[in-house]
């Protein structure tokens, strides 16, 4: 009886064999032989779950995008607000080894969108999903009256969003500056900031 393959599943683990390969040695490292080794399959029946390299790369980038969405399904949202916002927004930050993983490769694709126009589209729903979540802790703590008054929402959104995104860049270039410790004293502050007098604590 001939063996069953789960395609998908297939397909997830060459995605994974790849990202850990250009996570080790770069974008340059990710050649079919490489990932067929990695994955433990052979060269040729990498065509069978992926028509091209860029196909191959476009996959992972999606799956960084179903990760984040899969973690923040996974989130219990109850608790001080503040802290749930600040739980929102670390799924954006290298504030752990799999998020910094992800990260890594990430910026790495990204590099690559002039390259492959297949990864743009994909690059830019991440950035969208940022810009939302940001719309989101902005309108969550208005929502709630914490917000000081006259709070400027899409002023605050842009910002906020600016911030998680340079923050997500300089730890990247900077670990032993920007460690976990001190991305969260950075967004507990700016939540803090957006917030009016005796804002509930976020604990």
């Amino acid at each position: 009886m001939p063996k069953i393959v789960d395609h998908e599943k297939q397909r997830r683990r060459v995605a994974e064999a790849a990202m850990r390969i250009i996570r080790r040695g770069g974008l340059e490292q990710a050649s079919v032989r490489n990932i067929a080794e990695e994955a433990g399959l052979s060269v040729g029946s990498m065509r069978h779950y992926f028509a091209s390299q860029a196909e191959l790369f476009a996959y992972c980038m999606n799956l960084f995008l179903v990760q984040i969405e899969e973690r923040i399904k996974a989130m219990k949202f109850d608790g001080p607000l503040l802290t749930v916002l600040k739980q929102l927004i670390f799924q954006f930050l290298p504030v752990d080894e799999e998020r910094r993983t992800e990260m890594e490769v990430w910026f790495t694709f990204n590099a690559k969108t002039l390259v492959y126009p297949e990864l743009k589209e994909l690059s830019d729903d991440m950035y969208k999903n940022l810009l939302n979540i940001s719309g989101m802790v902005i309108d969550q703590l208005i929502a709630h009256k914490l917000a000081k008054p006259g709070l400027d929402a899409d002023i605050e959104r842009e910002k906020l969003y600016a911030l998680i995104d340079g923050l997500a860049i300089h730890s990247m270039l900077r670990p032993d500056v920007l460690t976990p410790d001190r991305l969260e004293t950075i967004i507990d502050q700016h939540l803090q900031s957006l917030c009016g007098e005796a804002p509930e604590s976020p604990a």
